[in-house]
């Protein structure tokens, strides 16, 4: 098979997840010969953990240019991406291959089966419905190039893998049990390209004080998360979040992680957290003035459960410096300005981010200024294109990322192909 131990491809894909599956596939399916590497022994092992398990394959926003806005500073880099395969595109994709979906709250787009393996089947049955040769258990060693060229792939096995054209598509380093262990940064940077700062991004954040651990497991919805370094605002979420053994974790957290860690570089990051975002000051007073009216009798411990879940009514009274014994008819009008302030501005100060092994995805990449947004293919080597995480982009949760790896794997794969037919 291996004739003088090398294989030779129009296209050689590394990295069997979402964005170097739907690369290698589609290059197949224009007729290129594709492998795709992978270095476990199953391919998409990450996908399998999206969406706890669920997948969330998209976000159902059709505009392109709102979509991009949640990319951050570089999301205009994937307007040309989204223009050839964007959220309309994907759920046709995937919808033409036998697999029912369904758009949930949020705009987040799930299959109907619950299920993540039934996503990971339609990428497998792609690749081989298009006669992509896979091959797991393959790591790879090194990547050789001459001049401005990739020239061949060596494994760790010693077989050499030439190809006309090459996709590095291999996440980045979160979750590392999955294969991700930045092997593709190390490459890339060989071939000469920049990688900037690498972070855990879409992670929970361990919190110093100690309250938040003793309501573990408790998930608090519609509250506000803000911010703050030196006294100054710096970015805010509404949503839904959880309190762990660590600290603190839930989808308004992970998306606030990635700017978390940035700040955290520069010194010391607080967090206020609003029980009650759609009440302001006055309006929670004088609702904390008709409960304290209806359970005037009873101690100031007790009367808070109209109010809070039952696991932060110790918590917040133990915070208000009041008296848990205290009957609440004797409350003063400054104590209760008090616990209005505390309802509306619970802090906590940020200690770390919990680190790539527990964090969604990577924030950080290969420069965009290097590759070109509309093949995906390297401004410095001539044969070379990239997809998915390993690139200088990530969104928040809610199927960004995996909109990420569709358009980007498919323009990909498109243009290698593509251009490879072009030697043919």
């Amino acid at each position: 098979m291996f004739k003088e131990n090398e294989a030779i491809f129009d296209v050689a894909v590394i990295g069997g997840g979402p964005a170097g599956m739907m690369a290698a596939g589609k290059a197949g399916e224009l007729g290129a010969k594709v492998v795709l590497l992978e270095k476990n022994n199953t391919l998409g092992n990450k996908l399998l953990l999206t969406g706890k398990g669920r997948s969330n394959i998209a976000k159902a926003e059709f505009n392109p240019r709102e979509l991009v806005k949640k990319y951050g500073r570089e999301g205009d880099f994937l307007l040309y991406p989204l223009s050839v395969f964007g959220v309309k595109e994907t759920i046709g994709f995937f919808e033409k291959k036998g697999l029912k979906i369904k758009t949930e709250r949020g705009k987040r787009i799930f299959p109907q089966s619950d299920k993540a393996s039934d996503v990971l089947n339609v990428l497998i049955n792609y690749l081989k419905n298009n006669g992509v040769k896979t091959m797991t258990n393959s790591e790879v060693e090194r990547i050789l190039k001459h001049k401005n060229k990739v020239s061949k792939i060596v494994l760790k096995d010693g077989k050499n893998i030439s190809a006309k054209n090459y996709i590095i598509a291999t996440g980045g380093m979160s979750f590392p049990g999955t294969g991700s262990t930045g092997d593709g940064y190390k490459w890339t940077k060989e071939t000469g390209h920049t990688i900037t700062k690498l972070r855990p991004a879409l992670v929970p954040l361990k919190i110093k004080e100690d309250w938040p651990k003793k309501v573990q497991g408790l998930s608090l919805k519609n509250v506000e998360l803000t911010v703050f370094q030196n006294g100054s605002k710096k970015d805010s979420r509404f949503g839904e979040m959880l309190f762990t053994h660590f600290g603190i974790s839930g989808p308004i957290v992970l998306d606030l992680s990635g700017k978390v860690g940035e700040f955290l570089e520069k010194g010391e990051v607080k967090l206020v957290l609003d029980l009650k975002p759609a009440l302001d000051f006055e309006t929670l007073d004088k609702r904390l003035q008709s409960d304290f009216s209806k359970y005037s009798n009873k101690l100031f411990k007790n009367s808070l459960s109209d109010l809070l879940p039952q696991k932060l009514i110790s918590i917040i009274v133990d915070l208000s410096g009041i008296n848990p014994e205290k009957k609440v008819n004797e409350i003063t009008r400054r104590e209760r300005q008090k616990l209005v302030k505390l309802l509306k501005g619970l802090k906590m100060t940020v200690s770390s981010l919990l680190g790539f092994n527990m964090a969604i995805i990577t924030s950080g990449g290969i420069f965009l200024k290097e590759i070109d947004s509309k093949t995906m293919k390297s401004k410095l080597i001539e044969n070379l294109f990239f997809a998915g995480e390993i690139i200088n982009l990530h969104g928040p949760t809610g199927g960004y990322n995996l909109q990420l790896c569709w358009s980007t794997g498919y323009l990909a794969g498109q243009m290698a192909a593509n251009s490879a037919s072009k030697f043919r």
